[in-house]
């Protein structure tokens, strides 16, 4: 079956949308993100809202990761709706979102996808995610907000990446420039099959 939809799975900040834009580009294929079927709080920055600031503030970190496990499990019957309807449509979809957990996406029998998952090193994602929120110029109290977010990504980044390893699925590091560089073409080929 040639493949229709391309799925791009990870934690925040590994570039799933820098991907995903880029492949849709190429291929002329629609692009969707799960943030835009519902968002959890996402990040504490660059404007904190007030439910956000108080959703890091009152959790313990592995209530913040158990809040993102279940709004992604939440997620999964319309996503899984949705990759059925593009698949079965044949236009085309590149799909790229967090709540694309692995053990969901090992799920899908019969369908006409193909699903790379995208990861880094602690130190990578935690000086990346450093860097985007500007976290040497914020005060202690958002420097504490996005110290819970860094570490709810870190976590999920090591689960993703015990699960993709466990269920077979593709990874790429993203630090590997070389690998990274050429993703683009080897998935633009695998497509076109």
């Amino acid at each position: 079956m040639h493949p229709s939809v391309l799925l791009i799975f990870g934690t925040s900040h590994v570039g799933k949308s820098t991907l995903a834009a880029g492949m849709g580009t190429a291929l002329g294929w629609k692009v969707l993100s799960t943030d835009q079927l519902a968002r959890h709080p996402g990040r504490p920055w660059p404007e904190v809202k007030p439910a956000v600031a108080d959703f890091y503030e009152s959790l313990s970190d592995e209530s913040i990761y158990w809040f993102l496990q279940v709004h992604h499990e939440n997620l999964w019957p319309r996503i899984q709706h949705l990759i059925a309807a593009e698949s079965a449509s044949r236009r085309g979809l590149v799909f790229e979102g967090s709540a694309l957990r692995p053990e969901f996406i090992a799920s899908l029998e019969g369908q006409a996808l193909v699903p790379i998952g995208l990861h880094a090193s602690a130190d990578f994602l935690q000086r990346r995610i450093k860097t985007e929120s500007r976290y040497n110029e914020l005060d202690h109290r958002m420097r504490s907000l996005v110290d819970k977010f860094i570490t709810r990504s870190l976590h999920d980044n090591q689960n993703i990446v015990s699960a993709a390893q466990k269920l077979g699925l593709s990874l790429v590091n993203i630090e590997d420039r070389d690998k990274l560089g050429q993703l683009p073409n080897d998935l633009k080929e695998l497509l076109s099959r």
